[in-house]
């Protein structure tokens, strides 16, 4: 089962070499009409950590989210939704390309490099085509991705920005300035500016990506939330006192990590307990629902609602307890699981949800089909777009997951795995190498660790080979044949 591997520090040239190489924008901009002669507006909500369950509309009964239920409820919600790297910088990278992090060469939180000019972002393609495109919020791809052109910006590219004393850079016609500080709430701030560009007459089509930073750590509020949930009970997981029971079947790679409740990794600021997690991750999205409610009232008064297909997806899910965890990176449900709505009612009928297993791989796709552009072959992903219309598409039935940043931030071990629709095969592939394998039909909090028991032992060779064979398929540089 030992596999050889090259580091998870290889040089971005290396992971590059059997990437996408040079892909011509033009071949990619040949637009099939939309079928009412009118393409639509685009607008791309992505939330902060923002986990499946993190919307009433998906059942929680404490946190309250109208606006993002209204996406689910008015078009299609996916039930069974995720990203393949669970980290903020390269899960973006992947959001805009439509290609696995392998493929990008965007790897950690860290790399500041532009992602190379031969792989085009959905919104460069757009553009070509006519689009007015803007940034806003928080970008942290790369450089920020200022080297791309955008109608206007409003983002900054770090993990958070100060909550109260933000810095953004702006721009307009592909031109951006210095970072200037202000004096407002980072993501009331963000949305005032989102709004104020919407407002400008265009001739053009729109598509605005509404990047939200909260709620990242160190969680402030926005001071109306304050008293937000006071007096509020919040339940244990069921796995949160099975820390204190030296976490049994999970791995060393598992326990060791930094990234729970309790440790100061980040900064002081980082959790000291449950209740004060979650109740500020739950502050946090009631002020991004607040603010998506403004963009909302906005798209309303100015009879474009309709006119503008809306995607709500996240960078990655979060730990909000299971295992006495914080934070993501790892492969376990409630870090790579996210939120996946689409409301366009010109195509998608309301009410809707599906089971099949959606990615962030498969975004770039839907953005560009729904536009009425072909999906460049480059791209890894697949268009959502046929499901969303209730039509019955051959679909994935297994997917790779691959995780790189190691020892920072958090000492969570570089990994990779498969997710089927019944398995979940983990391989912490450093020395010493680990393994995770669960049945997620009879074990979906995943706490029994079938790994080296006897009777798996031909399902584990059968998910290790599937999982080697992704990788082939989509140029992993670092698989030696």
């Amino acid at each position: 089962m030992s596999t050889p591997e090259s580091s998870p520090h290889s040089t971005r040239r290396q992971f590059l070499a059997s990437s996408a190489g040079a892909i011509s924008l033009a071949s990619a901009l040949q637009a099939a009409p939309p079928a009412n002669g009118k393409r639509p507006n685009l607008l791309l909500i992505l939330g902060e950590g923002q986990r499946a369950d993190a919307m009433s509309i998906a059942g929680n009964t404490l946190l309250k989210t109208p606006n993002h239920d209204r996406i689910g409820r008015e078009g299609i919600r996916f039930t069974n939704a995720f990203v393949t790297n669970a980290l903020c910088a390269p899960a973006r990278a992947v959001t805009l390309t439509g290609m696995n992090s392998h493929a990008t060469g965007a790897l950690g939180n860290h790399v500041r490099e532009p992602l190379p000019s031969s792989i085009p972002l959905f919104t460069d393609l757009l553009h070509q085509a006519g689009y007015e495109v803007a940034m806003c919020g928080k970008a942290h791809i790369g450089n920020g991705a200022q080297e791309r052109y955008w109608d206007y910006y409003f983002a900054f590219n770090s993990p958070a920005t100060n909550y109260y004393h933000p810095k953004f850079s702006e721009g307009r016609d592909g031109k951006i300035g210095e970072p200037d500080t202000y004096n407002a709430y980072a993501d009331d701030l963000m949305t005032g500016k989102a709004l104020a560009w919407l407002k400008q007459p265009r001739e053009k089509p729109f598509c605005l990506m509404l990047w939200f930073q909260t709620p990242h750590a160190p969680f402030y509020r926005a001071r109306r939330h304050l008293d937000l949930y006071n007096g509020v009970p919040i339940p244990k997981p069921d796995t949160f006192d099975d820390d204190l029971k030296g976490y049994p079947g999970k791995p060393r790679a598992f326990a060791e990590a930094d990234n729970k409740i309790g440790t100061t990794v980040l900064g002081a600021d980082d959790p000291r307990s449950l209740e004060e997690l979650v109740k500020d991750y739950y502050a946090g999205l009631v002020s991004c629902d607040e603010n998506l409610g403004r963009i909302f009232d906005w798209l309303e008064s100015s009879g474009q609602m309709d006119d503008t297909a809306i995607v709500h997806c996240a960078d990655h899910g979060f730990f909000l307890g299971e295992w006495r965890m914080y934070d993501k990176r790892f492969m376990h449900e409630p870090s790579i699981r996210v939120p996946m709505q689409i409301r366009y009612p010109r195509l998608v009928a309301a009410g809707q949800t599906r089971e099949e297993m959606v990615l962030n791989l498969d975004i770039a796709p839907t953005m560009l089909e729904l536009a009425g552009l072909p999906v460049p072959a480059h791209m890894q992903g697949h268009s959502m777009l046929p499901l969303a219309k209730g039509e019955k598409p051959a679909w994935r039935e297994e997917w790779l997951y691959e995780y790189y940043e190691y020892p920072d931030a958090e000492k969570v071990k570089p990994s990779r795995g498969i997710r089927t629709t019944r398995y979940k095969y983990i391989h912490y592939y450093t020395e010493p190498q680990e393994f995770e394998l669960y049945d997620l039909a009879s074990d979906p909090g995943e706490r029994n660790n079938l790994y080296g028991k006897p009777e798996h032992a031909e399902l584990t060779r059968h998910l290790h080979a599937r999982m080697d064979e992704l990788r082939r398929q989509t140029n992993d540089p670092s698989l030696k044949s």
